[in-house]
Protein backbone atom coordinates (compact mmCIF):
# COMPACT_ATOMS: atom_id res chain seq x y z
CA UNK A 1 0.00 0.00 0.00
CA UNK A 2 1.26 3.24 -0.83
CA UNK A 3 -0.86 6.09 0.83
CA UNK A 4 -0.61 9.76 0.35
CA UNK A 5 -1.43 11.60 3.83
CA UNK A 6 -3.16 14.94 4.49
CA UNK A 7 -6.80 14.75 2.54
CA UNK A 8 -9.62 15.40 4.50
CA UNK A 9 -12.31 12.12 4.14
CA UNK A 10 -15.62 13.12 2.70
CA UNK A 11 -19.20 11.78 1.98
CA UNK A 12 -20.66 8.56 2.97
CA UNK A 13 -20.07 5.02 3.63
CA UNK A 14 -21.80 1.77 4.29
CA UNK A 15 -20.46 0.05 7.68
CA UNK A 16 -20.05 -3.91 7.07
CA UNK A 17 -21.67 -5.95 9.14
CA UNK A 18 -20.28 -7.16 12.44
CA UNK A 19 -17.50 -9.67 12.20
CA UNK A 20 -17.93 -10.56 15.59
CA UNK A 21 -21.16 -11.31 15.55
CA UNK A 22 -20.82 -13.22 12.50
CA UNK A 23 -18.95 -15.81 13.64
CA UNK A 24 -20.97 -17.10 16.06
CA UNK A 25 -23.95 -16.33 14.05
CA UNK A 26 -23.30 -18.50 11.16
CA UNK A 27 -22.43 -21.41 14.13
CA UNK A 28 -25.97 -21.66 14.98
CA UNK A 29 -26.78 -23.39 11.88
CA UNK A 30 -24.84 -26.49 13.37
CA UNK A 31 -27.80 -26.59 15.70
CA UNK A 32 -30.25 -27.27 13.53
CA UNK A 33 -30.65 -29.54 9.87
CA UNK A 34 -32.82 -26.83 8.53
CA UNK A 35 -31.73 -23.53 6.24
CA UNK A 36 -30.57 -20.58 8.21
CA UNK A 37 -30.25 -17.37 5.79
CA UNK A 38 -27.73 -14.47 6.96
CA UNK A 39 -27.76 -11.10 4.73
CA UNK A 40 -25.11 -8.09 5.95
CA UNK A 41 -22.37 -11.21 6.22
CA UNK A 42 -18.97 -8.66 6.10
CA UNK A 43 -16.23 -10.32 3.41
CA UNK A 44 -13.68 -11.03 5.52
CA UNK A 45 -10.51 -14.04 5.89
CA UNK A 46 -11.63 -14.93 9.19
CA UNK A 47 -15.39 -15.79 7.45
CA UNK A 48 -13.57 -17.53 4.93
CA UNK A 49 -11.68 -19.54 7.09
CA UNK A 50 -15.10 -20.26 9.39
CA UNK A 51 -17.20 -21.52 6.27
CA UNK A 52 -14.36 -23.38 5.40
CA UNK A 53 -14.55 -25.23 8.54
CA UNK A 54 -18.48 -25.99 8.86
CA UNK A 55 -18.20 -27.43 4.84
CA UNK A 56 -15.79 -29.85 6.29
CA UNK A 57 -18.09 -30.49 9.26
CA UNK A 58 -21.37 -31.00 6.99
CA UNK A 59 -22.73 -27.56 6.30
CA UNK A 60 -23.94 -27.24 3.07
CA UNK A 61 -23.22 -23.34 1.62
CA UNK A 62 -25.08 -21.28 -0.66
CA UNK A 63 -24.22 -17.96 -1.84
CA UNK A 64 -27.11 -16.09 -2.44
CA UNK A 65 -24.87 -12.73 -2.95
CA UNK A 66 -21.84 -11.53 -1.46
CA UNK A 67 -23.27 -10.47 1.57
CA UNK A 68 -25.65 -13.12 1.88
CA UNK A 69 -25.97 -17.11 1.94
CA UNK A 70 -27.55 -20.17 3.21
CA UNK A 71 -26.27 -22.67 5.15
CA UNK A 72 -27.97 -26.31 6.37
CA UNK A 73 -26.55 -28.84 8.19
CA UNK A 74 -28.87 -31.63 7.44
CA UNK A 75 -26.01 -34.37 8.69
CA UNK A 76 -22.84 -34.22 10.11
CA UNK A 77 -19.80 -35.34 8.07
CA UNK A 78 -17.36 -35.18 11.08
CA UNK A 79 -17.64 -33.90 14.68
CA UNK A 80 -13.34 -33.01 14.91
CA UNK A 81 -12.70 -29.44 14.37
CA UNK A 82 -8.96 -30.06 12.96
CA UNK A 83 -6.23 -28.00 14.07
CA UNK A 84 -5.23 -26.74 10.82
CA UNK A 85 -8.84 -25.27 10.46
CA UNK A 86 -8.48 -23.51 13.97
CA UNK A 87 -5.13 -22.31 14.09
CA UNK A 88 -6.49 -19.59 11.41
CA UNK A 89 -9.32 -18.55 13.33
CA UNK A 90 -9.42 -19.03 17.19
CA UNK A 91 -13.00 -18.22 17.14
CA UNK A 92 -13.30 -22.06 15.77
CA UNK A 93 -13.62 -23.03 19.53
CA UNK A 94 -17.54 -21.46 18.86
CA UNK A 95 -18.55 -25.04 16.88
CA UNK A 96 -17.73 -26.54 20.71
CA UNK A 97 -20.90 -26.08 22.03
CA UNK A 98 -23.56 -26.89 19.47
CA UNK A 99 -21.52 -30.29 18.39
CA UNK A 100 -21.89 -31.20 21.84
CA UNK A 101 -25.54 -29.45 22.44
CA UNK A 102 -27.04 -31.37 18.81
CA UNK A 103 -24.43 -34.38 18.62
CA UNK A 104 -23.61 -35.33 22.14
CA UNK A 105 -19.92 -35.20 20.98
CA UNK A 106 -17.02 -32.79 19.75
CA UNK A 107 -13.23 -33.10 19.17
CA UNK A 108 -11.92 -29.57 18.71
CA UNK A 109 -8.65 -28.18 18.54
CA UNK A 110 -6.93 -25.74 21.42
CA UNK A 111 -6.50 -22.56 19.26
CA UNK A 112 -3.03 -22.23 20.09
CA UNK A 113 -2.74 -25.93 19.59
CA UNK A 114 -1.38 -26.67 23.33
CA UNK A 115 -2.14 -24.35 26.72
CA UNK A 116 -5.66 -24.53 27.59
CA UNK A 117 -5.53 -21.44 29.61
CA UNK A 118 -5.64 -19.80 25.75
CA UNK A 119 -7.56 -16.60 25.70
CA UNK A 120 -10.40 -18.27 28.26
CA UNK A 121 -11.01 -21.21 26.99
CA UNK A 122 -11.03 -22.74 30.52
CA UNK A 123 -14.34 -20.90 30.65
CA UNK A 124 -16.02 -23.02 28.03
CA UNK A 125 -15.16 -26.36 29.36
CA UNK A 126 -15.61 -25.27 33.08
CA UNK A 127 -19.09 -24.38 31.92
CA UNK A 128 -20.02 -27.23 29.71
CA UNK A 129 -18.63 -29.67 32.49
CA UNK A 130 -21.32 -28.03 34.60
CA UNK A 131 -23.82 -29.31 32.05
CA UNK A 132 -22.90 -32.36 32.01
CA UNK A 133 -19.90 -32.59 29.21
CA UNK A 134 -16.90 -34.99 29.65
CA UNK A 135 -13.83 -33.89 28.71
CA UNK A 136 -10.42 -34.57 28.58
CA UNK A 137 -7.40 -32.84 26.51
CA UNK A 138 -5.10 -35.02 25.11
CA UNK A 139 -2.26 -33.50 22.48
CA UNK A 140 -3.61 -30.58 22.19
CA UNK A 141 -7.13 -31.33 21.32
CA UNK A 142 -10.21 -30.80 23.51
CA UNK A 143 -12.33 -34.40 23.96
CA UNK A 144 -16.21 -33.91 24.85
CA UNK A 145 -18.95 -36.27 24.95
CA UNK A 146 -22.48 -35.99 27.17
CA UNK A 147 -23.82 -39.45 26.21
CA UNK A 148 -27.15 -38.31 27.97
CA UNK A 149 -27.55 -35.29 26.71
CA UNK A 150 -26.64 -31.40 28.01
CA UNK A 151 -28.82 -30.62 31.64
CA UNK A 152 -29.21 -26.73 32.60
CA UNK A 153 -27.84 -25.01 35.54
CA UNK A 154 -26.49 -22.03 36.71
CA UNK A 155 -23.10 -20.72 35.52
CA UNK A 156 -20.87 -18.38 36.92
CA UNK A 157 -18.51 -16.71 34.35
CA UNK A 158 -15.56 -15.17 36.95
CA UNK A 159 -15.22 -12.72 33.83
CA UNK A 160 -17.63 -12.00 31.43
CA UNK A 161 -16.52 -13.39 28.06
CA UNK A 162 -17.91 -13.16 25.51
CA UNK A 163 -17.03 -16.01 22.85
CA UNK A 164 -18.47 -17.84 26.34
CA UNK A 165 -21.40 -16.41 26.39
CA UNK A 166 -21.92 -17.12 22.86
CA UNK A 167 -20.96 -20.91 22.95
CA UNK A 168 -22.64 -21.89 26.04
CA UNK A 169 -25.82 -20.00 24.78
CA UNK A 170 -25.77 -22.35 22.02
CA UNK A 171 -24.65 -25.48 23.84
CA UNK A 172 -27.52 -24.41 26.38
CA UNK A 173 -30.67 -23.89 23.98
CA UNK A 174 -31.07 -27.80 23.29
CA UNK A 175 -30.15 -28.77 26.72
CA UNK A 176 -32.75 -30.20 29.30
CA UNK A 177 -34.13 -27.74 31.48
CA UNK A 178 -33.02 -24.30 32.61
CA UNK A 179 -29.56 -22.41 32.45
CA UNK A 180 -28.68 -19.10 33.70
CA UNK A 181 -25.83 -17.86 32.83
CA UNK A 182 -24.14 -15.04 35.20
CA UNK A 183 -21.52 -12.69 34.46
CA UNK A 184 -22.57 -12.77 30.92
CA UNK A 185 -21.06 -10.61 28.18
CA UNK A 186 -23.51 -7.26 27.43
CA UNK A 187 -22.55 -6.62 24.34
CA UNK A 188 -24.59 -5.48 21.41
CA UNK A 189 -23.15 -8.18 19.16
CA UNK A 190 -24.53 -11.19 22.47
CA UNK A 191 -27.97 -9.10 22.33
CA UNK A 192 -27.92 -9.43 18.74
CA UNK A 193 -26.86 -12.98 19.15
CA UNK A 194 -29.60 -14.06 21.71
CA UNK A 195 -32.43 -12.38 19.19
CA UNK A 196 -31.04 -14.71 16.29
CA UNK A 197 -31.39 -17.87 18.24
CA UNK A 198 -35.24 -16.67 19.25
CA UNK A 199 -35.45 -16.45 16.27
CA UNK A 200 -35.17 -20.03 15.51
CA UNK A 201 -37.30 -21.33 18.26
CA UNK A 202 -34.90 -20.91 21.22
CA UNK A 203 -35.89 -18.82 24.34
CA UNK A 204 -34.04 -17.01 25.80
CA UNK A 205 -34.28 -14.22 28.02
CA UNK A 206 -32.09 -11.08 29.75
CA UNK A 207 -29.81 -10.69 26.50
CA UNK A 208 -28.44 -7.55 27.13
CA UNK A 209 -28.16 -7.73 30.85
CA UNK A 210 -25.83 -9.83 33.15
CA UNK A 211 -28.06 -12.55 33.72
CA UNK A 212 -29.02 -14.49 30.90
CA UNK A 213 -31.51 -17.48 31.15
CA UNK A 214 -32.14 -20.11 28.62
CA UNK A 215 -35.28 -22.78 28.84
CA UNK A 216 -33.98 -25.59 26.61
CA UNK A 217 -36.10 -26.93 23.65
CA UNK A 218 -36.37 -29.83 21.78
CA UNK A 219 -34.96 -28.76 18.42
CA UNK A 220 -34.88 -24.98 16.76
CA UNK A 221 -36.21 -24.24 12.76
CA UNK A 222 -35.02 -22.01 9.68
CA UNK A 223 -34.72 -18.15 10.27
CA UNK A 224 -33.40 -15.60 8.04
CA UNK A 225 -31.35 -12.79 10.47
CA UNK A 226 -29.38 -9.70 9.35
CA UNK A 227 -25.97 -8.74 10.96
CA UNK A 228 -25.57 -5.73 12.98
CA UNK A 229 -23.22 -3.39 11.63
CA UNK A 230 -19.87 -3.18 12.91
CA UNK A 231 -19.21 -0.74 15.43
CA UNK A 232 -15.18 -1.03 15.58
CA UNK A 233 -15.28 -0.68 12.12
CA UNK A 234 -17.98 2.47 12.25
CA UNK A 235 -15.53 4.35 15.22
CA UNK A 236 -12.52 3.90 13.20
CA UNK A 237 -13.83 5.70 10.18
CA UNK A 238 -15.23 8.00 12.78
CA UNK A 239 -11.73 8.50 14.18
CA UNK A 240 -10.30 9.17 10.48
CA UNK A 241 -13.09 11.55 9.64
CA UNK A 242 -11.76 13.81 12.83
CA UNK A 243 -8.50 13.43 11.92
CA UNK A 244 -8.91 14.59 8.74
CA UNK A 245 -10.81 17.55 9.07
CA UNK A 246 -13.56 15.90 7.34
CA UNK A 247 -17.32 15.17 7.41
CA UNK A 248 -18.74 12.01 7.13
CA UNK A 249 -22.02 9.88 7.01
CA UNK A 250 -21.25 6.64 8.64
CA UNK A 251 -24.52 4.69 7.13
CA UNK A 252 -26.19 1.87 9.50
CA UNK A 253 -24.53 3.12 12.48
CA UNK A 254 -26.33 2.40 15.13
CA UNK A 255 -25.61 5.43 18.37
CA UNK A 256 -26.53 3.03 21.10
CA UNK A 257 -23.45 0.50 20.71
CA UNK A 258 -20.60 3.54 20.65
CA UNK A 259 -22.83 5.86 23.14
CA UNK A 260 -19.35 6.27 25.22
CA UNK A 261 -17.30 6.09 22.66
CA UNK A 262 -19.23 9.24 20.39
CA UNK A 263 -19.24 10.88 24.05
CA UNK A 264 -15.33 10.62 24.31
CA UNK A 265 -15.01 11.85 20.94
CA UNK A 266 -17.53 15.20 22.15
CA UNK A 267 -15.50 15.79 24.78
CA UNK A 268 -12.55 15.94 21.97
CA UNK A 269 -14.40 18.54 20.20
CA UNK A 270 -15.47 15.94 17.27
CA UNK A 271 -19.16 16.46 16.68
CA UNK A 272 -21.62 13.62 16.20
CA UNK A 273 -25.24 14.02 14.72
CA UNK A 274 -27.50 11.24 14.13
CA UNK A 275 -30.09 11.04 11.12
CA UNK A 276 -32.20 8.99 9.31
CA UNK A 277 -29.22 7.05 7.53
CA UNK A 278 -26.99 6.79 10.54
CA UNK A 279 -24.30 9.10 12.49
CA UNK A 280 -22.63 12.43 10.47
CA UNK A 281 -19.12 13.19 12.14
CA UNK A 282 -17.17 16.30 11.75
CA UNK A 283 -14.86 17.78 13.56
CA UNK A 284 -16.27 21.45 15.56
CA UNK A 285 -12.77 23.01 17.14
CA UNK A 286 -9.76 23.84 14.87
CA UNK A 287 -7.88 21.83 17.40
CA UNK A 288 -8.63 18.10 18.77
CA UNK A 289 -9.12 18.56 22.60
CA UNK A 290 -6.72 15.77 24.51
CA UNK A 291 -8.61 13.94 26.84
CA UNK A 292 -8.08 10.50 28.94
CA UNK A 293 -9.79 7.01 28.06
CA UNK A 294 -10.39 4.26 30.08
CA UNK A 295 -11.11 0.94 28.38
CA UNK A 296 -14.05 -1.50 29.50
CA UNK A 297 -16.28 -4.00 28.56
CA UNK A 298 -19.86 -2.75 27.18
CA UNK A 299 -20.75 -0.05 27.94
CA UNK A 300 -17.44 1.55 28.42
CA UNK A 301 -15.18 2.18 25.56
CA UNK A 302 -14.27 -0.78 23.82
CA UNK A 303 -10.62 -1.89 23.64
CA UNK A 304 -10.53 -2.60 20.10
CA UNK A 305 -10.33 1.75 19.25
CA UNK A 306 -7.90 2.19 22.07
CA UNK A 307 -5.53 2.17 18.96
CA UNK A 308 -7.12 3.80 16.41
CA UNK A 309 -8.56 6.66 19.35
Amino acid sequence: MRIIGGNPLNGEIEISGAKNLALPALVTSLLTDQKITFTNVPNLADITSLLELMEYLGTEINFKSKHSLELSTKCIKSTEAPYDFVRKMRASILVLGPLVARFKKATVSLPGGCSIGSRGVDLHIRALEQMGTEISIENGYIHAIAPNGLVGCDITFPIATVTGTENILMAAVLAKGTTRLINSAMEPEVIAFCDLLNKMGANITGGGTSIITIEGVESLHEAEFEIIPDRIEAGTYAIAAAVTNGKVLLKNCKYEHLASFFETLFLAGIVHEETEDGMFVYKKREKINPIGIQTAPYPGFPTDLQAQY
